[in-house]
């Protein structure tokens, strides 16, 4: 058999016979358990999600599952947290630059689309099981005060709030709120309509409160 032929490739480049480093491949496993544990949080509820339902969707197998996460709490805590900054992170690109004080109806929107989707239901699953079960309760807390914090300094940065004036610190956690408040109403019913006239008056509000 002749020798692989590396012309032309570049330094990150593999083969097609190339193997993928073994970290690689166990970054990838953890990536697709904790997509699939969100998915079937969101769609089964805390209940209906076990680490053998995640599993299966993910295409692994139990023992595969325990060997990146041990318990049913670290593979649920860990999947919603990652999704959030896989979100956070998408949100900051949405808006290159940084501030974007001269659209804040474009910000409005992205911060009340991230309540809206399957992270948020998921989210909400995983906050109701706490509710209910003390083991759980206390790291779904610190989670979501973990969250809570980054999801508050992007919507800062973005709006180009200035918090050292009084009242603008209210005025962005009221933001959110607000946000989660339309994503919970829209689990029942697709409250489209409603949520854009919301938008639209807080975008009002935030120009006349932080200009």
């Amino acid at each position: 058999m002749g020798a692989v032929n590396t012309v032309g490739r570049a330094p990150g480049d593999r083969a097609p016979g190339d193997r993928v480093p073994k970290q690689d491949r166990s970054r990838a496993t953890r990536q697709r358990l904790l997509a699939a544990a969100v998915a079937c949080l969101a769609e089964h509820g805390w209940a209906g999600s076990t680490v053998a339902v995640v599993a299966e969707r993910a295409g692994l197998s139990r023992g595969a599952a325990q060997h990146h996460f041990p318990t049913r709490e670290d593979l649920f805590t860990a999947a919603v947290e990652y999704v959030a900054e896989e979100r956070s992170t998408a949100l900051r690109a949405l808006f290159p630059e940084g501030t974007a004080a001269d659209d804040r109806r474009a910000v409005v929107t992205a911060l009340v689309d991230l309540y809206t989707g399957p992270l948020f239901r998921a989210a909400l699953h995983l906050w109701v099981a706490a509710s209910n079960e003390d083991h759980l309760r206390p790291r779904v807390t610190e989670l979501e005060a973990r969250v809570g914090r980054e999801t508050h300094r992007i919507a800062v940065d973005l709006l180009g709030a200035d918090e050292s004036r009084p009242g603008v610190r209210e005025t962005v956690q009221g933001l959110l709120d607000m946000a989660r408040g339309l994503g919970l109403a829209n689990l029942l019913t697709d409250d489209t309509g409603r949520r854009e006239r919301v938008v639209t008056q807080w975008a009002g509000l935030l120009d006349a409160a932080l200009d």
